[in-house]
């Protein structure tokens, strides 16, 4: 889950002027990696030969 101080620090990065679609970017890019992070510490991860195989499933 995010936090106020990690999208608040997030839009400290951003320039003096922005789009608000810049925002909506931003914050759902650090959604996603927080997301990631979550699923990582949980082990829900795939390695680079799974992730191979289930590809040359689909390219078929």
């Amino acid at each position: 889950m995010l936090t106020k101080e990690k999208v608040i620090q997030s839009l400290n990065s951003l320039p003096s002027k922005f789009s608000a679609e810049d925002v909506i970017d931003k914050i759902i890019l650090l959604n996603k990696i927080e997301i990631a992070r979550q699923q990582y510490k949980e082990g829900k991860i795939l390695t680079t030969t799974q992730v191979k195989q289930r590809l040359k499933k689909w390219l078929k």
